[in-house]
């Protein structure tokens, strides 16, 4: 009897294979990732071409969400479905898919895969410039003047001693918790072009815009380094700096355990 059962169950397991696809996306001309009512989305769309493609309505979940006009250079997806992919599915997608979105790779994996829950860390990163440049026009915050790269640092190395980011968090958001582990958190400036790197197990939502926001008033000698760090420890998002633009903003990297998960 419990033979038949096993059997039963890895019978089940076979119908439906899971599947990964590895993409990058421009944001400009998408209301985020999520599907939502009367907007446009990147899932909505990846969705619909995935069904034209396999002839079944598929459903994916996606490494996480980002809101408006942010792009992601690295985002990772998952969905089931009964069948071995046709041959040629990525390049018949990305010809389908419009110019914003690419598909980079498609991965077969075990059904313990998780695209946002099995996620180890995510990298973020914010681009900003002093110069003027038509091509850059939403890819790039562009700035007044150049801030103070160390002033903004010396703000990184405080967030980095702490693990409570409430202050940094849009009002109203669902977050259940407001820690993070921050692992990364630096700025670098080249050639009049800014970049900020920030790496987490987890963010909140608004969280890297308002960092950005808040590190450079910091920059800009606007908010001296013992305030932004009475801003971090009262946990009042009233106290921190308003959020930058989207355009700057760069999904950039998502980990995982890849052995874990292979089928």
């Amino acid at each position: 009897m419990n033979g038949t059962k096993v059997q039963q169950k890895s019978i089940v397991l076979r119908l439906f294979l899971r599947y990964v696809l590895e993409i990058a996306y421009n944001g400009t001309d998408f209301h985020g990732w999520q599907s939502q009512l009367n907007n446009i989305t990147v899932q909505e769309v990846i969705e619909q071409h995935l069904s034209i493609l396999l002839k079944s309505k598929i459903s994916v979940m996606g490494c996480g969400r980002t809101d408006a006009g942010v792009h992601a250079l690295q985002f990772f997806l998952h969905f089931d479905f009964n069948e071995s992919l046709p041959v040629g599915s990525l390049f018949r997608l990305n010809q389908m898919l419009p110019k914003s979105i690419a598909i980079k790779q498609v991965l077969s994996v075990n059904d313990h895969f998780h695209a946002r829950f099995s996620a180890l860390s995510r990298t973020y990163l914010y681009k900003a410039t002093t110069l003027k440049n038509p091509f850059m026009e939403f890819q790039s915050l562009f700035l007044y003047k150049k801030p103070d790269l160390i002033l903004m640092n010396q703000g990184c190395i405080e967030l980095l001693k702490h693990n409570d980011f409430a202050s940094f968090c849009k009002r109203g958001a669902d977050n259940k918790t407001t820690l993070c582990d921050l692992m990364e958190a630096n700025w670098t400036y080249q050639d009049g072009n800014f970049e900020f790197r920030v790496k987490a197990n987890r963010f909140l939502r608004n969280m890297v815009r308002a960092l950005v926001g808040t590190l450079l008033e910091l920059g800009y000698g606007s908010t001296p380094i013992e305030e932004f760090q009475n801003i971090i420890m009262n946990k009042e998002r009233s106290r921190a700096g308003k959020s930058v633009s989207p355009v700057g903003l760069y999904l950039s990297e998502i980990e995982y355990n890849w052995d874990e998960y292979r089928s």
